[in-house]
């Protein structure tokens, strides 16, 4: 019999990559809307770290479920499955929120010691 562990653990891995975006769905704006909004909203900020230590919980969970349960290689599939998922969103919606929605362009997260000051 063929052993379907490869298989099983994209699956896996998938629909663990599936939560996670659900939890960027449900904790978070688009990326459009974060981008739309007043760049360096602390608001948006907190929800990004709130669904990114969320969703990092789930990966891990089942990445120990799947190392319990069926084995390493499997495991570790859907760890960087996961894992890459939870890495791009966190990244995408940090950009989003650090872009000046008028000029497009990045701006310093505040208490940067080296941006410039206003008005001088």
């Amino acid at each position: 019999m063929a052993d379907k562990s490869g298989s099983d653990a994209l699956i896996t891995g998938l629909a663990v990559a599936a939560v996670v975006g659900g939890i960027y769905a449900v904790h978070m704006p688009t990326v459009a809307g974060a981008r739309a909004s007043s760049p360096a909203n602390q608001h948006l900020d907190s929800g990004r770290k709130s669904a990114t230590w969320t969703a990092a919980a789930v990966v891990v969970g089942a990445t120990v479920l799947g190392k319990v349960g069926v084995g390493n290689g499997f495991a570790s599939t859907v760890f960087i499955i996961g894992g890459t998922v939870v890495i791009a969103l966190d990244f995408a919606h940090r950009l989003a929120n650090q872009t000046d929605n008028t000029t497009g362009k990045l701006i310093p997260p505040a208490g940067n010691a080296t941006a410039g000051v206003a008005g001088s």
